[in-house]
């Protein structure tokens, strides 16, 4: 069993699957920190000082300044700012995920080349041949070499 698990924890689509999930979580928090220090206090002060990370509704009695004096007092909250702030940090890492994504696409796609021809059409019965036929095998016309048809 030991062996087993040990061979299939270094396939290489595993280890790069750990890879991508570190990357992955290290890229959240800087993207999280991104919204939360930088993007979301510009929209705030667009909007008149508003801070977005203590937006919230107290769900019990009581007027509160912060989500930590609610969450202190015992109060249950509705942290719609908090929300809005992962909503956009959900958006810009799947926006740049696209982005990646799209780019490595664009340097893996190879070109494909048509399949070459491997069937004819008798110009008798119309029906589909073997390119290398002499004789259709539906109306007996014979072929010549050039692929012209005779009866």
């Amino acid at each position: 069993m030991w062996k087993e698990f040990k061979e299939f924890s270094m396939k290489g689509n595993v280890i790069d699957l750990a890879v991508g999930v570190i990357i992955g979580g290290a890229f959240g928090k800087i993207v999280s920190s991104l919204v939360s220090d930088i993007i979301m206090p510009v929209i705030g002060l667009f909007l008149g000082q508003v801070d977005f990370a203590n937006l919230f509704i107290t769900l019990g009695s009581g007027e509160f300044k912060t989500i930590e004096a609610a969450k202190q007092a015992g109060v249950a909250t509705l942290n719609y700012g908090l929300f809005l702030n992962n909503v956009i940090d959900f958006l810009i890492i799947a926006f740049s995920i696209f982005i990646i994504i799209k780019q490595i696409n664009r340097f893996t796609k190879k070109k494909e080349q048509p399949a070459p021809k491997k069937t004819k059409t008798c110009q008798y019965c119309q029906s589909e041949i073997h390119i290398e036929a002499v004789r259709c095998p539906n109306c007996t016309s014979v072929l010549d070499n050039q692929g012209d048809y005779t009866a």
